[in-house]
Order: structure tokens, then sequence, then C-alpha cells
């Protein structure tokens, strides 16, 4: 017996799945899996559903860019439904609705009606490469054409966009910008203050010496994704922006020949004394 088999497939050879986030514990989308999507889910390391409206596997984020890194796979105690733990990727990491929201339950019931709590993040007619792209679920190549990649990320041509794009979700989620602390953790950690921001930096900064202690490369990439995630809370704390710390980078890189002359001293020193 598989593995697989434990899963109580439908009639159609399909399960349920929720993608939550790894960070925040936000809900974030709801689709289905036949065994080849999650058995591709496996092997990528990324999520891999099935369109039921075009009866095709569907890589999420092959045609919006907004990937799915799978952390964990869980199946609940009825064996019919899987949990997937996931960082959400791409140009803009926020979002994983196709309308340009972070998640797909965005819409609330209040008083008899329902209202949309969560800003559009990015226009969906600038995420799709293609006019498919704009429904539900886009037009997909075969199963052969999906990344080989085990984790895709932006170019590095679009980095520093996305750590821009990446801030302004930060600022949207201030409680004075609208951000909810019962919905949105960033938004709870402003609500909590400074100390509490700076307490998950440390927490992330420690995590990742554990995690470099271990020795294992995804496992820091991830620690060191959150401590920069965490980082740039702090920066959005004091008024700061990535583009202050890019900024230092590049001062940084061209230093004077005074400025050489005297850190290759400070190293010289540091040698001798070791």
């Amino acid at each position: 017996m598989q593995w697989q088999d434990t899963i109580q497939w439908d009639r159609d050879g399909l399960v349920p799945v929720i993608a939550q986030e790894s960070r925040s514990g936000d809900v974030l989308m709801f689709a289905y899996m036949n065994r080849q999507a999650l058995e591709r889910t496996v092997e990528l390391g990324q999520a891999v559903y099935w369109s039921r409206s075009r009866q095709r596997l569907w890589h999420k984020g092959e045609e919006s860019g907004h990937f799915q890194q799978v952390h964990d796979i869980r199946l609940d105690c009825d064996g019919d439904v899987l949990l997937l733990t996931v960082t959400q990727l791409g140009h803009d990491p926020g979002i994983a609705c196709h309308t340009g929201r972070h998640s797909c339950f965005y819409r609330r019931l209040h008083e008899g009606r329902w209202i949309d709590t969560e800003p559009v993040l990015q226009d969906p007619g600038t995420i799709y490469r293609s006019p498919a792209g704009a429904g539900h679920s886009p037009a997909l190549p075969a199963p052969a054409a999906a990344p080989a990649a085990s984790h895709a990320t932006p170019s590095a041509t679009t980095s520093q966009d996305m750590l821009a794009r990446l801030a302004e979700v930060i600022e949207s989620r201030r409680p004075q910008a609208g951000g909810d602390p019962e919905k949105s953790y960033v938004a709870r950690l402003f609500a909590k203050g400074t100390d509490a921001i700076l307490k998950k930096v440390g927490e992330e900064a420690t995590e990742t010496v554990m995690a470099a202690k271990d020795g294992e490369p995804q496992k820091i990439v991830y620690e060191v994704a959150d401590l920069w995630f965490h980082s740039m809370i702090a920066l959005a704390a004091f008024g700061l922006k990535p583009g202050d710390v890019l900024t230092e980078l590049a001062r940084r890189e061209g230093l004077s020949g005074l400025e050489e002359f005297a850190l290759r001293r400070v190293l010289e020193r540091e040698r001798e004394q070791s």
C-alpha cells in the first residue's frame, strides 16, 4: 500500500486542498489535486493543482508568476482533505488570488451582504501573460512543460522591484492604513508596537543561525527569508524602506582607497591576534 492510498479520493479521483500561509497562518486558497498533481507537488516542492474547468494539471504561478513553495503537507482525520503550508513566491509575494489580492477569501458577510475586506495589491490585468490567465483557472501547458527548478524565484533584475512591492504590502497592513490585526499577521505586529517587532527580528536571527548550524541549504533560505521579512517590518516601523539599505550597500561597494587601506589594517591586526 502506497502513501497516496491512505487518501480518500472522491469519485473523480480528486481531493480538496487548502493552502495556508506559513508565516501568518492566513488561508490563501482552496483547490483540488489528483494523484499526479500531488506527486508533482512533492517532486517540485511547489503546489501543483488539478483544474476541474480545464481538466489538466495547474502548476500554481505558471501564468501569474505567483508560485507556492510547499513546506508541509497534512492529511485530515477522515483522510479526505489536504492542508498545504506554503510560502507565496513571485514578483509580489503577497498575492495568492487571481483578483490580485492576498487571499481568495477576501469577502466577509456583514449585515446580509458581502463586503471586500482586502485591497487589490496588483491589477489582475497586469498579472497574467495571456487573456486566459485572467480567469480562475489559466490555460496550462502539459505537465512536462512545468518548470524543472524546485523553487522558482524572480529574476535578479526584478529583485529590487520585489522588495519595493513587499514594502508596499507591509505598509498597507498598518492599522492606520486599514490593516486588521484580527486578519493580518503584519497588522498584528504593528499593533503590538516596536518591541514586539524587534523581538521577532531577534527570534528570526537566532533561527537563521540554527538553520546554518544544521547545514540544510533550503532551511537556511527559508529562515533568511523570514529574517529579511521581519527586518523589513522593522524598517517600516522606523519610517525606512529597503531602498535605504540598498543605498547603504551601494555606498559600501564604492569604498574609497583610504577606507580600503584602513580596512586592510584592521583585518591584518585581527589575523595577528588570532
